[in-house]
């Protein structure tokens, strides 16, 4: 037995006054009426009518049941008046996951400029290197760095790329000479980057002549946050491989050198992922609509201000 049916049709037979009435107004026949009102008294063990063959009178019974309906459905049509406008209007609260640096950098500024435009939005904005689970931790979208995705079952949005170069001080270069090829750096004090996606000991280039790998000696330094490797690159303690959105702020302030400029090394892919695509919440439809217009632009926007540091 549907309750929660049985519960509208006996409303509207008491808003109508008769079964007949109710039935023309859900467009049903009379005796499904009825049906649906002998179901809730048998459900019930109580009669909620008092029925004759020109009209029908509510039970004592039948009027403190009616209140309590019509609160019941009203609750219920607003629950549902809100989980449609949920598919319709971004508002509500909005659980992103970024990896750290990247999130910095590119995230929380896109945060500000989608909130100008959605401003019902709040967006709560977790920053950590680790992939999480969005379903046990509850996140609607995690904006991912990686070269492949695995099976997951997870909806995906390619956003772009990003690669990694080559960087030093000025002066840990007038100190140990500028690397003029990739296997220079083995001749150089190489800060190591530990991801789960690259080896930190052995570095992969891509340039004129294709793909060069250096393997590393022992290090005095390792870190997992790029901002970090910036950091300890920046105050000459050696040469970082370093993500462009991490390495261009001291590129800027001359803190940096790029170090050889026709090589680039560990390209990945930027993600969106979330867990569905049907019936999908307008918060999350627009967020993901929204980096996939912003990113690529202000990704191209830090490579091709690279390739004039590259010139210059």
């Amino acid at each position: 037995m549907d309750t929660l049916q049985n519960m509208r049709v006996f409303v509207r037979v008491v808003e109508a006054g008769s079964f007949t009435g109710a039935a023309q107004h859900l467009n049903t026949t009379t005796a499904y009426a009825s049906r649906a009102v002998s179901d809730l008294e048998a459900h019930l063990r109580t009669r909620l009518l008092n029925r004759t063959t020109r009209r029908i009178a509510l039970t004592e019974a039948g009027e403190r049941y009616l209140q309590r309906c019509e609160q019941i459905l009203a609750y219920v049509d607003q629950a549902e008046a809100e989980a449609s406008d949920a598919h319709a209007r971004p508002s509500g609260k909005l659980k992103v996951h970024a990896m750290t640096s990247f999130g910095q950098h590119y995230v929380v500024p896109a945060v500000g400029r989608y909130q100008e435009r959605y401003p019902d939005v709040h967006i709560e904005l977790t920053l950590a290197q680790r992939m999480p689970d969005l379903l046990d931790e509850g996140f609607d979208v995690s904006l991912t760095l990686a070269t492949g995705l695995p099976d997951s079952g997870l909806v995906s949005q390619r956003l772009g790329s990003a690669f990694s170069i080559a960087c030093a001080s000025p002066a840990y270069l007038a100190r140990r000479g500028v690397p003029q090829t990739p296997a220079d750096l083995a001749n150089h004090t190489c800060l190591q980057m530990v991801t789960p996606v690259f080896p930190p000991d052995r570095w992969t280039f891509d340039g004129p002549n294709g793909e060069e790998t250096v393997t590393l000696g022992a290090t005095t330094f390792q870190v997992n946050v790029a901002e970090a490797m910036a950091v300890a690159a920046s105050h000459g303690m050696g040469i970082g491989l370093i993500p462009i959105y991490s390495a261009i702020g001291g590129l800027r302030s001359g803190e940096l050198v790029w170090l050889l400029p026709e090589y680039t090394s560990q390209e990945m892919n930027l993600y969106a992922l979330y867990p569905s695509r049907q019936y999908l919440d307008a918060k999350i439809r627009t967020w993901v609509e929204f980096l996939r217009d912003e990113l690529p632009a202000t990704l191209a926007v830090d490579q091709e201000e690279l390739r004039r540091f590259a010139r210059s």
